[in-house]
């Protein structure tokens, strides 16, 4: 008898059903979605996901397959193991309590991230324009010296790599995006 007959996840229980690409996916879109969701249309989900295309794009052979791994192999390993509750009759699927012992192990919840690119880009483009006007002695720019100019683009960078650097460690406690997530970007 397994651990999670008794309730309680072995460390390799957890690792060996994430382990697979497709149950990965699952439970990530299920924690995402909060609330059950009917087999034919996950499996919609995870086909789209797996051929990176939208799931309006997919032929039926390719939800079809998707289908037929999730029904006979992914989603009973996981109701074994206590993860999901699958009701044959209405064919809808959703987490247990039971995932909670795998929370160590997943990405957390979606969050928003700052648009960092964005900041440097935009950095540049401010600090160099700034320099720029200071070195040409342009009106209102005249007064200050190269080298403080010099000084402040730097330490506009130094800023934006220091609030992204406490944002990633504090904040997202380094955290990796969800495969659901992935699939958006």
């Amino acid at each position: 008898m397994s651990e999670s007959e008794h309730g309680r996840l072995s460390q390799n229980e957890v690792y060996d059903l994430l382990s697979n690409p497709r149950r990965r996916f699952v439970i990530s879109y299920l924690r995402e979605h909060g609330r059950p969701i009917e087999l034919t249309a996950l499996a919609r989900e995870v086909a789209a996901w797996e051929n990176q295309v939208p799931a309006e794009e997919l032929t039926d052979q390719q939800e079809k397959r998707v289908y037929v791994s999730l029904y006979q192999t992914h989603i009973p390993k996981l109701r074994n193991a206590g993860i999901v509750d699958y009701d044959p009759d209405s064919g809808e699927i959703e987490l247990t309590g039971t995932v909670g012992q795998l929370e160590r192990y997943l990405p957390e919840e979606e969050r928003e991230e700052p648009p960092w690119q964005a900041l440097y880009i935009g950095t540049a483009a401010v600090g160099g324009l700034f320099y720029l006007l200071t070195v040409v002695d342009a009106p209102l720019f005249a007064g200050v010296p190269d080298a403080v100019a010099g000084v402040v683009v730097v330490g506009a960078f130094l800023a934006v790599t220091v609030a992204q650097y406490v944002y990633t460690r504090f904040v997202t406690n380094g955290r990796e995006m969800t495969l659901v997530e992935r699939r958006r970007r």
